[in-house]
């Protein structure tokens, strides 16, 4: 009986950090989207959602045709183009952010290649009200060379 309560322990203590992480769309200001753009340091290919951590140049920009970019048709009523048109940098220092993708089934819906150390991409997303606590992403569009994926909900 002890020998199971240790194991049960042990797996409770193994899968706190990752329910802790879990966040939904409702922790996020929706209203004030954010573009990160960097260079992935670490990456998690793993449920309940990809995750990365990005690291941003000394100096991150918006880029000049952001709001003009083609956005993919998601499932979920995402208004994509008014997002870009309102889009801004983050006021916060950081200089890495985690950022969280999908589930991994809807990255293979998207067919979205698994990101690795190194690779360049941008993200649009929400970060907390205020931009409180940990430097936290929740992304809305990944941008990964010249393919663009809505991560709201599946392709349309």
């Amino acid at each position: 009986m002890e020998r199971r309560l240790v194991l049960l322990g042990a797996t409770l203590a193994a899968l706190a950090p990752r329910a802790w992480a879990h966040h939904g769309w409702s922790s996020f200001d929706q209203q004030r989207p954010l573009w990160l753009e960097g260079r992935a340091t670490q990456v998690w290919w793993r449920n309940p959602h990809a995750e990365l951590d990005l690291q941003l140049p000394d100096k991150p920009a918006l880029p000049a045709d952001l709001k003009q970019r083609k956005l993919p048709a998601q499932s979920a009523g995402v208004d994509g183009q008014a997002l870009l048109a309102r889009a801004e940098l983050p006021r916060r220092a950081d200089k890495r952010w985690r950022v969280e993708l999908a589930p991994l089934t809807r990255m293979q819906a998207w067919q979205v290649a698994e990101i690795k150390p190194g690779d360049s991409l941008g993200v649009l997303g929400f970060s907390f009200e205020a931009e409180k606590g940990e430097a936290l992403l929740r992304a809305e569009y990944l941008f990964v060379g010249d393919k663009v994926y809505g991560l709201r909900s599946s392709p349309a």
